[in-house]
This record gives structure tokens, sequence and C-alpha cells, in this order.
């Protein structure tokens, strides 16, 4: 094997659960260059891991924890790791991200990514550091909540080690349950459960082994300018006002999903504002690890808030999603339902989206639940309980995610759950973000709004977003390549207002820790190849052309309220898109990935 690059181990920890083993796997240097790390590298190990048709939660399924080789380095929000996996939601590829100091303290346990196989027969707590991989007897940890559990892990093991655990959702298999460290969360897909599967509470990591840096000097010197432009005026609003600011926005436009996606605007807007948020809750701000930015926003709760939490992290999506989607308009009600899911481990998206369809097959008389109305912010909450204890016909109805739900409530309620492959759309109405719509269909991991940012398409001034125009193909997957680049690398999407050229200012990042060659032109090929590797990893779960849609909704029943009243989707212009999208992809206009194209971008053709 070629010699290690810089900013790389060269390998990844494969454990298998079952067996109670685990053994270094080398990483060949041609795939590090090609797959970077992240959500890229994550991908193409879990190819090699995966079997065909696999059920997401049994115990051959992988889980992959991926750092990246920016990870410990000195630019800023480079503190991230993926976890790659097959959801349990979705039955497709999964990458959820996240900000924290399990990152640096993963990559130096002396790997690039820490692979999960097997299940434990009793609950276990894997620790790893430098020397030795260890497991762990989990039963007092059973039952906890993720932030319980890393309290009681630290206390033992001590401060160096950095805890990644799950919560009871992810041991009773919620298949929207969420992997959690520090009180951030990679949240999205369903990762928990499959952790949970494996009767794997949490994985402890601490270390002393460094990578080298190709150019340290001029590493450090481009460090400093970015850290300081990442503080300037492109992240202002994220530092001062948080992303919850986008609520109003979105609700003037338009773009606000209220009441289960049947209206586009909220009356009650203004009270979930940052100034007025600002008056009713007492507010602190934050960083994630390695971060200048800044843009955390963490409200107090009141006293006679359910469960353990005494505060709250608040972003847009948790905001939308238990706010006005559900018809929620009191902003302390808002607050903890999402400090409920948090402690339980479950992602407010799913959560939310989901239980806003439980309201809406409820007031048409699908389901038997009179509480459970839009507005009723204590069905909400216990709602939100039932679906991770699962005690009630209710909770282990909703607990599979709105797309399961609809398959065994009936009456076409599928046609209005707020989901796309199984993944519950974030808070983006797609009638009037109509490039965004092409974003969610053809997404790999489901609606999504991290992988494809095609709503920046909407929003500029060349695009017009009641309208779906395959001008806007083009800039989407510009914009989609740009994000697999970033994923990979990993670096926070808050940073692309910093660069004036994305991908040259990745590939000079890139340059500077691993001593490689790389331009933008060889970025945009990397991207390529890992948006198709995703791709044909769904193929071989299964995937077929028909699931690249969108809920029935979007294309019979107008927008009725706002600057989009009347817009539809046209189902058959979207479908005339996706294959001008798939062709600009270099795939067949169904989605299909041609072998000649998988042999051109190195991909392996079978597992």
């Amino acid at each position: 094997m070629a010699s290690i690059p810089n900013g790389y181990h060269g390998q990844y920890l494969r454990i298998d659960l079952s067996l109670r083993q685990f053994e270094a796997v080398p990483l060949p240097a041609d795939v590090l260059r090609n797959y970077i790390g992240g959500s890229g590298l994550g991908t193409w190990i879990l190819l090699q891991e995966s079997q065909p048709n696999q059920n997401p939660l049994s115990a051959e399924a992988p889980l992959i924890f991926v750092f990246s080789p920016l990870v410990g380095s000195p630019l800023t929000t480079s503190a991230k790791f993926a976890v790659v996996a097959q959801s349990p939601l979705t039955g497709r590829i999964n990458d959820s991200l996240s900000s924290s100091g399990f990152a640096i303290s993963g990559k130096k346990t002396g790997y690039d990514a820490i692979v999960i196989v097997g299940a434990a027969e009793a609950p276990t707590s894997v620790v790893i550091d430098s020397l030795n991989t260890r497991f762990e007897d989990a039963a007092e940890l059973w039952g906890l909540s993720s932030s319980q559990a890393e309290a009681k892990l630290s206390e033992k093991l001590g401060p160096k080690f950095k805890t990644a655990a799950i919560g009871l959702a992810g041991e009773k298999l919620v298949r929207f349950a969420s992997v959690s460290h520090d009180g951030r969360h990679a949240g999205r897909g369903g990762l928990g459960a499959v952790m949970g599967s494996k009767k794997l509470k949490s994985i402890s990591v601490a270390g002393e082994k460094q990578v080298q840096y190709a150019h340290p000097s001029e590493l450090s010197k481009y460090a400093k300018q970015l850290s300081k432009d990442s503080f300037g005026p492109a992240t202002e609003k994220y530092r001062e006002l948080g992303t919850v600011g986008n609520l109003l926005t979105f609700n003037r436009l338009g773009a606000l999903p209220v009441h289960n996606f049947q209206q586009t605007t909220f009356a009650e807007a203004e009270s979930f504002s940052p100034e007025a948020l600002a008056v009713s809750h007492e507010k602190t701000r934050a960083s994630c690890a390695a971060c200048t930015i800044g843009c955390e926003h963490i409200y107090q709760l009141k006293n006679d808030s359910p469960g353990n939490s005494k505060s709250v992290r608040m972003e847009y999506e948790n905001l939308f999603a238990l706010g006005p989607l559900c018809g929620i308009t009191d902003s302390e009600t808002v607050f903890q339902a999402s400090a409920l899911c948090d402690e339980l481990g479950i992602d407010t998206i799913s959560a939310g989206g989901t239980a806003a369809f439980a309201m809406e097959c409820a007031e048409k008389g699908f389901i038997d639940a009179p509480e459970l109305r839009f507005g009723n912010g204590q069905a909400l909450l216990e709602l939100l309980a039932e679906m991770v204890h699962q005690k009630t016909e209710l909770g282990q109805l909703f607990c599979q995610g709105s797309r399961a739900a609809a398959h065994a409530i009936g009456h076409n309620s599928l046609e209005f759950a707020p989901q796309v492959k199984g993944l519950e759309i974030p808070g983006y109405e797609p009638r009037t973000l109509q490039t965004m719509a092409l974003g969610f269909a053809v997404g790999t991991r489901g609606a999504d709004h991290n992988r494809s940012g095609a709503y920046q398409v909407d929003f500029s001034e060349a695009g017009n977003r009641f309208e779906l125009n395959s001008e806007s193909i083009g800039p989407a997957i510009e914009i989609e390549n740009e994000a697999a680049v970033m994923d990979s690398l990993i670096l926070c999407k808050f940073l692309r207002g910093v660069f004036d050229d994305k991908l040259a200012s990745m590939s000079e990042m890139l340059r500077l820790v691993t001593g490689w060659s790389v331009d933008a032109a060889e970025l945009e090929q990397t991207a390529r190849r890992i948006v198709t590797a995703k791709k044909w990893f769904n193929i071989q779960q299964g995937w077929t052309p028909e699931e690249d849609v969108l809920p029935q909704r979007f294309f019979s029943e107008p927008v009725v309220d706002g600057p989009g009243k009347g817009t539809l989707i046209s189902e058959s212009r979207l479908n005339e898109l996706i294959q001008q999208y798939n062709l600009s992809r270099g795939w067949d206009k169904s989605g299909w990935i041609p072998n000649d194209l998988l042999h051109e971008l190195d991909i392996c053709e079978s597992f």
C-alpha cells in the first residue's frame, strides 16, 4: 500500500460485537483521495461492509463513525464526525453529521473511522483508546438518556473520554432515534435505532495519536484568516439571531409548512421571532467545538417543563416542526417538546412531521384520538413520549414514522404523509420552493435540506420559485456537489457565505493538510463520485425510480394562502426534470447507473 497521506491514519477500526473482536483495516491512499472522509468515506466503507437487500436492523448491517483529514486541524468548524448506515426509517443510505469533541477524541484513537458490525447479547459499551478496545457491561446505563449515560461514563472513565450514546428511543428501536454527544445529535434517519439493535449503548473514545500536516505553517496562516472571516458579516445573522430567524422570513414568503403542509403561513409567527423569544425566555449563546461562529442559541425552560432538561438549543428546524407544522402557538410548549425529543433521543424533524401527520389523521377520523388536534400542545407532548415508550397503540403506530404509519392506517393517507423515501420533509414548502421540490424528490437520503440546498436557487434572483425550470438543474447539482464535499471534509454549511469560490477554497484546505495537488475540478469529480456511490448503495438495497416522488398532496392540493396561493407542482413536469437531472448526473433518465460510469468513477460494481 502507498504511504499514508498527511491528515490520515490510513486505517479504520472494525469491531464485531457478536464475536467481541476488533481489528484494524487498512484504507488505501487512493480511496482516501477519492472519498476524503465523513459522508464520502463513510459511503465507500458502507459499500464494502454491506450485503444487498440487507435489513438495517440486522446484526450484519454496519454502523460507521467517520472522521476526516481536517478533524483536529486549526480550521474552524472542522470538529465534526459522520454517522453512516442504512436507515431503518427509509431503507436507504443515511449519513448524519454532528459537531463535538467526540470527533477530535475519536480521531486521536488512531483511526479514520470506527465500524461496528454484529450485535451484543446484552447492553454493551465500547471503550476505545490509542492502545486498546474493550467491551464493558452497560446494564446500569440501559434506560438512561444519552446525557445521563455520558455523565456516568465521564465520571467512570475520566474527562478525556468523549462519548456518543443513545437514549431510550434508540433502545426501543424508534425508527427516527438519534445518536448524541454533548447535547448535539446525529439525528436524521434513525441511526440511534441501529445502535440499539446492536445492544450498543455508547462508544467512548480518547487517544494521543496525532496526524501530520503537509504545510503546517501555511495551514496555520490560512486557518487564522478563515477564523477571522467566519466571524464576519457572512455569519452575523446566525450569531446574532440564530436560525430561528428563518421562521419569519419563510412565513413572509409563504414557504413555511403549517398544519402538516396544509397552509404556508402562520398567523402566530411573530410569537416565534427571535425578538419575542428573547423577551419570553432567558437565552445564552454558545459555540460548537473548534468553531468561531458561535451560532448556538440556548433558551431556558420554565420550572414546570417535563423531563430533566432545564434548557434547550433551538434551531429553525425544531421550531418549525414542533410549532407551526403542528399548529402550536405557545413557544414554551415548543421548547418543552424539543427538549423532550432531545432527552428521549429522537429527531425533531421526523418527530414533528410524524406528529403533524397523526393530528391530521385524527382530525379526519382515520384514527381514534379525539385529543390529538392541531394546536393541542399537551397532546403533542404526550404523543412524543408515547412514540418512544410504545405502551399505547398510537405510540406503537407512530414510532415507525409517517410513511409506515400511513401504510398501516390506509384511507389514502400516504398522499399527505409528509415524507420522501420515508424521511420526513424539513421546513421548506415544496409548492412555493419548486427547485427544492426537485431536490427533495431525487435526494438519496430522502427529503433533505442539508444534502440538497436547492432552495438557494429558489431564493436567488435568477430563480422562479413558483415554477419548475430546467435551467435550475445545473445550479441545483452544483450546490448538491458542494454539499457532498463539505460533508466529506467535514465543514459547517454556515461557512458557505464566507467563500468566494467554495470548491477552490476547500481544495486549498485539503492541499494544505494532505499535500495533494488537488483543485476545484478534482473536487467536483469527487463530489460526483460520492453522490453516485450513495445512489449505487440505494440501488443495491432495492431502490426503484418510483421512489423519486413527492406526496400526492403537492400535486393535487393548491396552496391556500400566502404569496403562492393557488400554486401546484406539476407532476408530469417534475418527472421530466427528474429525468433531466439523472442524465446530467451521467445516469440514465430513470436513475439507473451505467456500468461504464461505475468504472470511470472507481465505484465497486458489487458488494
